[in-house]
């Protein structure tokens, strides 16, 4: 994910391929052995995303946008009913009966987080932040990514995920991986 560009091109090639995702999870049909593969790419996709944007977008967010501080909590509360969302799709067999719902419901949540970010918070950090920090952000944001978890951590406290403890717990997420055969670990 990510084309080298500045923090709200990165998020949204970011958005972009979570759509392209979901949209090869529901050309699948229910039970599919594919999907679970899927499903794991889906997941390592956002939480490294999730973690990139915890760690460098949203205190941009609080930094530059007059309320940002409520609006960066809200994006953060939208972050952890998702990871709690993959956490539990992580746990279940794409054929049991849940899969397909919970599949739906991370899906309807991503997509009205996404939605939101970019219709209302993109614009607003883009106007009030300057080009130059943008494009650093943007930088470490491509950064972030590549060492950050790419398995849910939803009980980790808030904000831990995306501060010390990301570069530790994305070399054992990739370890654990490996391990278990699970390839796809990226970046």
């Amino acid at each position: 994910m990510g084309q080298g560009g500045n923090v709200i091109d990165e998020l949204t090639a970011d958005h972009r391929a979570v759509e392209d995702l979901f949209e090869r999870i529901a050309g699948l049909a229910p039970g599919d052995p594919a999907l679970r593969g899927l499903a794991d790419e889906l997941t390592r996709e956002l939480v490294r995303h999730s973690v990139a944007e915890e760690e460098h977008f949203y205190p941009a967010v609080r930094r530059f946008v007059d309320d940002g501080d409520d609006m960066a909590d809200k994006e953060l509360a939208d972050h952890a009913e998702v990871e709690r969302m993959l956490k539990d799709l992580e746990d279940c067999p794409a054929e049991d009966s849940r899969f397909e719902t919970l599949m739906g419901m991370v899906r309807t949540s991503v997509t009205t987080h996404v939605s939101d970010e970019e219709k209302r918070l993109f614009p607003l950090v883009v106007e009030s932040c300057p080009a130059r920090i943008l494009e650093e952000l943007g930088e470490r944001v491509r950064a972030a990514r590549a060492k950050a978890p790419v398995h849910p951590h939803p009980s980790a406290p808030a904000g831990e995920a995306s501060g010390p403890l990301a570069p530790g717990a994305g070399m054992v997420d990739r370890v654990r991986d490996m391990l278990a055969g699970r390839g796809g670990a990226r970046r």
